[in-house]
C-alpha cells in the first residue's frame, strides 16, 4: 500500500514520538498523528512503547527492518512502512557521523557544484538573519517595543567586539539610552555616563596618582597632580548618578584587555561609542531612512574627544598621538552584526518586507568577515565574497557542522546521496 508524506510534522527532541503533528496519506486514507521511528520493528517492544500511553497517538511506524507486528497500549495495530536504506548510503552516513574532525565533509567539500552551494549558502545566511532576530524580539518585549533603545542595547553589545560583549551589554543595561539623549550635547556628560557605569570611575580603576586618597569617584578630596580629564569624569558622574538614581554600576574588573591590542582596549571602545552617541541623535531612525551602506557607514564615522588621542586608558599618556576613529573594519562588524539583524527585525516586526530586503543587500555589499570560520572553509574549496557568505558559514558550522546535524544539512545530504 502506498505511503505519502504530506507534513513531516514537528521534530520531538524530549521524550516521546519522535515527530509531532505528522500528516501522511496510507492508501486512500489521510491520517492525522505523531510518526515513530526505528531500527527495528521489534525496537518498539524493547523501549514499551506498547505499554505508554502517549504513543497511542502515533500514526505510523516508520522501520529499517520489520520483524514483528506492533501495537498501541489497547492492543490496536500500528501502521509500520519499511523504508529500505542502500548499503552505499549507510556506509556514506557513517562516514559523515564518525569523522573526528570540526567539519565531516570538508574534504569534500571542492567537488560540490557552484549552484548547489550558493542556494544553500543563501539559504543559511537568510536561516541566521532569522536567529538573530528571534534575539532582538527579546529585548523588543522587556525594552517596552522601543527600536531606538533595542538599537543602543544591540549596538553597546557589539562595541565589545566579542571579548567584551557581555560587559558592554550590561552596561548598556544599567544606562537608559534617554540619559544619554538628555546630554548629547553635552560630550563630559556622556562620558561619564558611560564611563561611571562602566565601573571605571571607580579607585580600583584609575591610576594610583589619582586614587591616592580617593575613597569614591564622587569624593571631593581630590590629589592636586591629579588627571583634569579624570576628575572632570568622576565629578560629572557623581552628579549624574544622583540626579538618576542609577543603578549600580557594572563591576571594571568585568572589562577585558588582556591578549586585546590597545586600540581595543574598553576605555577607548567605551570613548568611541560615547562619539557616536554624542553626534547622533536617533540613531536608528536615521538608519532606517538610509537606503545605502555608505550612508550608514558615514553615521559611524565618529572622533572621540582629544584626550583620547594620546591615551589608552585613564592617567598615563601614549607615546604617540592618534586619532581613535573607529576603523573601517570595526565599522562593516558593527553594520554586520548590528545594522543588519536590527533592520531586518523591524521590517518582520513592521511588516515592511522592503527592510528584510535591503538588510539582505547590505550583506551582499559588505565585505567578508575574516574569522578562523571563513579561513577553514575558504581552504576547503568554498567561495566567500561577502559578508552574507561568512553569516553563512557561522551559520553552518555552529548550527550543523558542530551538532553534528549533517542528516540536515543540504550539503550532507548531498554527499550521503552521492
Amino acid at each position: 500500500m502506498p505511503v505519502s508524506v504530506i507534513d513531516a510534522g514537528i521534530p520531538n527532541t524530549d521524550a516521546g514520538p519522535d515527530f509531532f503533528n505528522a500528516k501522511i496519506r496510507i492508501g486512500n486514507t489521510m491520517w492525522a498523528g505523531n510518526v515513530e521511528i526505528h531500527q527495528r520493528a521489534s525496537d518498539w517492544y524493547a523501549h514499551g512503547h506498547h505499554k505508554d500511553k502517549a504513543y497511542d497517538s502515533v500514526a505510523l511506524h516508520v522501520v529499517g527492518e520489520y520483524d514483528s507486528p506492533v501495537c498501541r497500549s489497547n492492543g490496536e495495530l500500528v501502521p509500520q512502512a519499511v523504508l529500505h536504506i542502500p548499503e552505499k548510503v549507510r556506509a556514506n552516513i557513517r562516514w559523515l557521523l564518525s569523522r573526528d574532525t570540526p567539519v565531516p565533509c570538508a574534504v569534500r567539500l571542492g567537488g560540490l557544484p557552484a549552484i548547489y552551494l550558493s542556494d544553500w549558502m543563501a539559504a543559511l545566511a537568510a536561516e541566521r538573519l532569522e536567529r538573530k532576530a528571534s534575539d532582538i524580539f527579546v529585548r523588543l518585549e522587556k525594552y517596552a517595543k522601543d527600536w531606538n533603545e533595542i538599537f543602543y542595547i544591540t549596538l553597546m553589545r557589539n562595541f565589545g567586539f566579542g571579548t567584551n560583549s557581555d560587559a558592554f551589554e550590561w552596561l548598556a543595561g544599567s544606562l537608559p539610552y534617554k540619559y544619554i539623549l538628555k546630554h548629547r550635547h553635552n560630550p563630559l556628560q556622556v562620558e561619564a555616563l558611560l564611563f561611571g557605569q562602566a565601573g571605571l570611575l571607580g579607585a580600583g580603576e584609575s591610576p594610583s596618582f589619582i586614587t591616592k586618597g580617593i575613597k569614591n569617584a564622587g569624593t571631593t578630596s581630590l590629589p592636586a597632580d591629579a588627571d583634569p580629564y579624570y576628575l572632570s569624569l568622576c565629578r560629572e558622574y557623581e552628579f549624574l548618578r544622583k540626579k538618576y538614581l542609577l543603578q549600580q554600576p557594572v563591576e571594571g574588573f568585568l572589562f577585558k584587555k588582556l591578549r586585546t591590542r590597545p586600540v581595543n582596549f574598553p576605555h577607548v571602545r567605551i570613548a568611541q561609542v560615547a562619539a557616536v552617541w554624542i553626534n547622533r541623535d536617533l540613531l536608528f531612525s536615521e538608519i532606517v531612512e538610509k537606503e545605502e551602506i555608505g550612508q550608514i557607514r558615514s553615521l559611524f564615522k565618529a572622533l572621540p574627544s582629544e584626550y583620547w588621542n594620546t591615551h589608552y586608558h585613564f592617567g598615563t599618556a601614549s607615546s604617540s598621538s592618534q586619532k581613535k576613529t573607529i576603523g573601517k573594519n570595526a565599522i562593516n562588524t558593527l553594520l554586520i552584526n548590528t545594522v543588519v539583524p536590527v533592520l531586518f527585525a523591524y521590517g518582520k516586526q513592521k511588516r515592511r518586507p522592503e527592510y528584510c530586503d535591503r538588510a539582505l543587500k547590505f550583506l551582499e555589499e559588505l565585505p567578508p568577515e575574516r574569522n578562523h570560520i571563513a579561513r577553514f572553509f575558504e581552504k576547503a574549496g568554498v567561495s566567500v565574497g561577502n559578508a552574507g557568505d561568512t553569516q553563512a558559514l557561522i551559520q553552518l558550522r555552529r548550527e550543523y557542522c558542530d551538532l553534528k546535524k549533517c542528516l540536515y544539512c543540504r550539503i550532507g545530504f548531498r554527499m550521503i546521496d552521492k
